[in-house]
Order: C-alpha cells, then sequence, then structure tokens
C-alpha cells in the first residue's frame, strides 16, 4: 500500500478525527452521568413513617381427629362415621357453614401382633427370640376435620360440644383476622400520612421544596396479638357453664414506609 497515495492519506486523517470526536463525546457522556447522579444524591431527602391498626379476631380455626380401633374395619369406620355426623350436626346446630368444615384426611390401617418365636434353651447365652409372623389384630381409623368459625362467640361452645362427643387431638382455637389485607391497606395509609407530614416539616427546615416521590418502599409486619382477660371485663361473674373462657385480645397490624422525595 502506497502510503504517500493523496487519497490515502485522507481517508486515514479522517479515521483519526472521528476516533478523536467519539472519545471526547464518550468522556462528556461519563461527566454528565457521574454529575448527574451526584446532584440527584444531592437533591432529594428520605422519610420514614409508620402506622399501626388494632382489631379485634373475628374469626377462630378448630381442629380435631375422630378416632376408632376395632377388630373388624367395617366396625371401626362406622364408629368414626357416627361420631363424625355428630359432629357435624353440631357445628350446623351453633350455625357454622357447611363450606367452613373441611376433612383434612382419612385413614384407615391394619394393627399387627409381631409375637416373638418361642425358643427353649436350657443353657446361658440363649439366642434372642425371633420376631414371629406379623398377624392382623384390627384396625384403626381416623378422620381429622378443620372448622373455621366466623363467629367468635361460639368458639367455647364448639369446643364445648366436640369433647362431650368424644372426639381426639383438638388444636385450638387459632384466632385471626377475617379482612387482613384491608387492615394491612389502613396501616399503610397511615404510615404513607406520617411520612408525607415529616417531609413536609423538614422541607420547611431545611428552606426547600418538594418537587416529587422518586422512590418507595414499604416493610410490614407480621400481626401479633395483645391479649385481654374476658373475664376480667366481665368482672367478678362466676361462669353458668363448663365451656372454656377464650381470650382473643387484639391483633396488631403495622406498616413501616419509607419515601425518597426530590427536593429544590
Amino acid at each position: 500500500m502506497d502510503l504517500q497515495n493523496p487519497l490515502i492519506k485522507k481517508i486515514g486523517n479522517a479515521l483519526l478525527g472521528l476516533i478523536g470526536v467519539l472519545t471526547v463525546m464518550f468522556a462528556i457522556q461519563i461527566i454528565s452521568d457521574v454529575r448527574g447522579n451526584n446532584e440527584l444524591e444531592q437533591s432529594t431527602i428520605s422519610v420514614t413513617g409508620e402506622g399501626e391498626v388494632f382489631a379485634v379476631p373475628d374469626t377462630a380455626e378448630i381442629s380435631f381427629s375422630v378416632r376408632n380401633d376395632a377388630k373388624v374395619l367395617a366396625d371401626a369406620q362406622k364408629v368414626v362415621s357416627d361420631k363424625v355426623a355428630q359432629t357435624l350436626k353440631l357445628l350446623k346446630d351453633l350455625g357454622i357453614e357447611e363450606k367452613n368444615i373441611k376433612t383434612q384426611s382419612y385413614t384407615s390401617y391394619p394393627k399387627y401382633d409381631y409375637g416373638n418365636t418361642e425358643v427353649v434353651c436350657m443353657a446361658i447365652g440363649c439366642p434372642t427370640p425371633r420376631p414371629g409372623t406379623p398377624v392382623i389384630v384390627g384396625y384403626e381409623v381416623s378422620q381429622m376435620i378443620t372448622v373455621k368459625i366466623t363467629d367468635t362467640e361460639n368458639v367455647s361452645s364448639v369446643l364445648e360440644g366436640l369433647a362431650k362427643i368424644g372426639v381426639s387431638d383438638m388444636n385450638g382455637p387459632n384466632f385471626t383476622i377475617g379482612d387482613e389485607d384491608g387492615l394491612n391497606a389502613q396501616a399503610r395509609k397511615l404510615a404513607i400520612d406520617d411520612a408525607k407530614e415529616k417531609a413536609k416539616v423538614l422541607a420547611k427546615d431545611l428552606d426547600v421544596r418538594l418537587v416529587e416521590i422518586v422512590s418507595f418502599s414499604e416493610d410490614g409486619s407480621t400481626p401479633y396479638p395483645m391479649y385481654y382477660s374476658k373475664a376480667g371485663m366481665a368482672g367478678d361473674a362466676v361462669a353458668e357453664s363448663s365451656a372454656p373462657e377464650l381470650p382473643r385480645g387484639e391483633n396488631k397490624l403495622t406498616s413501616r414506609v419509607t419515601i425518597t422525595y426530590k427536593i429544590r
């Protein structure tokens, strides 16, 4: 290639010039981005707000099992079915809807006797008797049911009735709030209002103006109970029945938000 050719020289100079222009533009862009980031960091404020909502639980959940052992599987199944029918009638009489009663599991399995094989030994160090052939000696049937109670005034009556029927493995009640999403929204609204008020005060103290919100984050918390004694609230009255006293207390739902504002 003839490097002294005028055309080649012109093309080379043009390429060098283009590379120089691109280098300058790239450097300007980097400087602009750095300045922009610095300006953003220097022209924002962040505030945190908190909101709390208290609510008395309005829903309870109870689970229990109905079990029976019998030598014949059909007999065990019949006893369980009869008891379950009693529990369903009880729950219906107490106003619990069928959609809130759910069978979690139904199991039936044989019970074995693993009798040892008899070993006759008249000396020291006799061998350990070996397990004999397993023999079915009966069956166990179990049905687990979960109940959701939307009228918490009925919880004690449900527990008392189930105990009289003779159910097993009763768990609960677990008290919850039916409309937890709605209460979380209320707590978040209070937290946002709190953050906005703090931002106004801070902007006034700094002698700046709030322009717009540039970021938002929320940190909610799981509701936890704050118990009180139902008996204590009712005075010293003596209960008229053996139904258990079940304080529901209050559930506290909190929301914590952080808002970042652009300022001028």
